[in-house]
């Protein structure tokens, strides 16, 4: 198997793309640990996993919860050769409605804590580990309210590169993969609370060339793809999951005669 004898963290691994990407890394054979902020989700996603999943419940925000995460990670596995720093959270930002602590949570969650959870594992990882970053479509669409989210994930982008110069010298790579729309639970939360899958799909499927939302499955394969010694040559790149949103913007249905 391409990962067996390999360690993995793996942060928002109890749901979505995180989730998928571990049952996909415990196929390969590696030993994985599993991070979530709801300790219900993470001991059900534990359960479903099964082999020894090491879950640690954190808040990547707090300096706290990441010193724990290291400690728990160190005292199981001793070591790290995968780092897929998967945790985010959406929101509404909207220009003139948007208090500071909405707008510092997103930028927090789905940027600043990507930063620190790599530093604060750093001491872990091997030479020649693999670290994957989950960015997204939306640095570049331009969604309306989406300042927060869209500015993190551009972020992100620019960020990977700068780690994978940083961290070239021990051989360890840092690469990104980048989600369009995505049959995740993230739809259906906070200010989406009561929406449906389907309802989202058939809203937004119409804009997507590939005339579908892409399964949490399908991102995580590239994003275990990035992390598996057969992506051994490379780094600083992006693999782009989202049906051709931005490769082939007017290869959607809705745009077809």
């Amino acid at each position: 198997m391409d990962l067996q004898g390999k360690t993995a963290l793996i942060t928002g691994g109890n749901s979505g793309i995180g989730l998928a990407a571990a049952r996909l890394m415990l196929a390969q054979g590696a030993r994985v640990a599993i991070t979530g902020r709801d300790r219900a989700k993470l001991d059900a996603a534990a359960t479903e996993l099964g082999g020894g999943v090491l879950a640690i419940a954190a808040d990547l925000n707090r300096a706290a919860d990441l010193a724990e995460v290291t400690r728990a990670v160190a005292d199981k596995f001793g070591k790290l050769d995968i780092v897929f720093a998967n945790a985010g959270i959406s929101g509404p930002t909207p220009l003139g409605a948007t208090t500071y602590e909405a707008f510092t949570e997103i930028l927090n969650t789905n940027l600043t804590s990507v930063f620190f959870t790599v530093q604060a594992v750093l001491p872990l990882l091997s030479d020649g580990a693999a670290v994957v970053l989950n960015g997204s479509v939306m640095r570049e669409l331009a969604v309306a309210g989406t300042a927060a989210y869209s500015a993190a994930k551009a972020g992100i982008t620019g960020m990977a590169k700068v780690l994978a110069t940083e961290l070239a010298p021990r051989g360890i790579r840092v690469n990104t993969v980048i989600p369009g729309a995505t049959r995740t639970p993230i739809w259906t939360r906070g200010a989406s609370q009561g929406a449906t899958l389907d309802a989202t799909e058939a809203a937004i499927a119409p804009r997507i060339p590939l005339g579908r939302l892409a399964l949490a499955d399908e991102v995580a394969q590239a994003a275990v793809f990035l992390a598996s010694p057969r992506a051994a040559g490379i780094t600083a790149a992006e693999i782009v999951v989202d049906g051709g949103t931005i490769g082939a913007p007017s290869g959607g249905p809705m745009f077809r005669r």
